[in-house]
């Protein structure tokens, strides 16, 4: 079944329409105010890329929010999630114009790392609220359709967004006003998902059960924030008893893990390896084409995933996706021939987007929907603590030029005994949710803003 087909397919639904609006300019918006920060921070002529600089780059922006995220997950069980995706966006274009300001007059600064750690976590936070909301706008024969089209579809907006981000910054005059002017468009775009969110309904998107918090004293709030720990605990719990999405939101973090280290390795081999280190905009485009490549292997994912579920399960397809993940570092451990990089970016692509397209169906499919926000933070927890663990791990194990052939070899290693391993699991639950009590109904929802 084409793409076109099955967008055609989905799209009929009018809701379905209004909230993949919403994750198309959001993405967009995210594409180019990350392209912003990749420049900035990765492809800076003043800067010097080596391993550990990267490493401590990404560290910054990812570990704090490893120990944040979690408390998205019951916020999304108690607000209204289009509430959430109203304030989100319109938080970011307040953080975005800041920092825009800042760059302008300032230059970089801790509050430049601060207010785009802070952007990225709320960032993190919509993506969370926009998986949580979809199965509230499709019916559920075709979720698995819906899955495997808005994530990649909207990760395809966030690359339109980065080249766009890109293309701003080549074509600006040099000056104080160029490092400003992508955050700027970037923030219009986060306004209008903001506007394209009030389409939706208040109610429409869930939770079926929610909590008031107006008015509360500081003693109250404290208390809602252990409880919000206590419904954190109660949510992994949950997953892990009923064993099909904690398996799958196990082993994706793995996956994240071993693609972080990938992702670090490439930068540092776009830069000092396939160019001169002192041409950072060389380093940059070689970057962005290897990057590309690795989305035209999340293009392969959009088309080969549903087609694959047609013969196996979602399960056995992970396995498949695992395997193709190590053919990607084994070539990568014979030589870093351009071409050789090319094709483990493609791999590597198609690996990661297939298996989250997979993982993504089983716990939206076997997650209660009174735990699907608290499933989808601690998913986004895991995210950002493996990207950091693989940050950590890079910077020890990595040369500054980032090919190393063992290095690589042992990834693909790794993708091997994490396939066998996942699939023997698999074969022992018999590939079957086990039935968990759900928890007595919440209060009303509340509004986020």
């Amino acid at each position: 079944m084409s793409v076109l087909s099955d967008l055609k397919t989905v799209a009929v639904h009018r809701d379905f329409r209004k909230l993949f609006a919403v994750r198309l300019v959001s993405q967009c918006g995210d594409g180019m105010f990350q392209a912003g920060l990749a420049t900035l921070f990765f492809f800076n002529p003043q800067n010097l890329a080596t391993a550990a600089a990267v490493a401590g780059a990404f560290a910054i922006l990812l570990l704090p929010f490893t120990l944040v995220a979690p408390f998205a997950g019951p916020l999304l069980d108690r607000w209204r999630r289009r509430q959430v995706l109203l304030g989100g966006n319109a938080i970011r274009v307040v953080l975005t114009l800041v920092l825009a300001v800042i760059m302008v007059t300032q230059g970089v600064s801790v509050a430049v790392y601060v207010l785009a750690l802070v952007t990225l976590g709320v960032n993190r936070f919509l993506l969370a609220a926009l998986s949580a909301g979809l199965p509230r706008v499709v019916p559920r024969e075709q979720l698995l359709m819906a899955n495997t089209l808005t994530p990649t579809l909207g990760a395809v907006s966030a690359v339109a967004g980065a080249g766009l981000g890109f293309l701003i910054g080549a074509i600006s005059p040099a000056g104080v006003l160029k490092d400003g002017l992508t955050l700027t468009v970037a923030a219009v775009l986060f306004g209008c998902a903001s506007a394209l969110a009030l389409r939706l309904g208040k109610d429409q998107l869930g939770p079926d059960r929610a909590a008031t918090g107006r008015g509360r004293s500081w003693a109250e709030v404290a208390q809602d924030l252990r409880a919000t720990a206590v419904d954190m605990a109660d949510g992994a719990r949950y997953l892990v008893r009923r064993r099909t999405p904690g398996m799958g939101l196990g082993v994706m973090a793995i996956h994240r893990f071993l693609y972080g280290v990938n992702f670090i390795a490439l930068i540092l081999i776009s830069r000092n390896l396939l160019n001169d280190p002192a041409d950072a905009g060389a380093g940059l485009a070689t970057f962005g084409l290897l990057a590309g490549l690795s989305f035209a292997g999340n293009g392969l994912a959009i088309v080969l995933t549903p087609l694959a579920h047609e013969r196996v399960r979602p399960s056995q397809w992970i396995v498949v996706c695992l395997l193709i993940g190590a053919v990607s570092q084994g070539l990568l451990a014979i030589t870093p021939a351009f071409a050789m990089i090319v094709a483990s970016a493609v791999l590597l692509g198609l690996s990661v987007q297939g298996a989250k397209i997979a993982v993504d169906t089983i716990v939206q499919r076997d997650t209660h929907d009174a735990f699907r926000g608290r499933a989808f933070s601690l998913y986004d927890m895991l995210y950002n603590a493996a990207f950091a663990g693989a940050a950590a791990l890079a910077a020890a194990v990595l040369p500054d030029e980032g090919w190393s052939a063992l290095v690589f070899a042992v990834l693909a290693l790794v993708y091997v005994l994490l396939a066998v391993g996942y699939r023997a699991g698999i074969a022992r639950i018999d590939d079957t949710p086990r039935e968990v009590p759900v928890p007595q109904p919440l209060d009303e929802p509340t509004d986020l803003v």
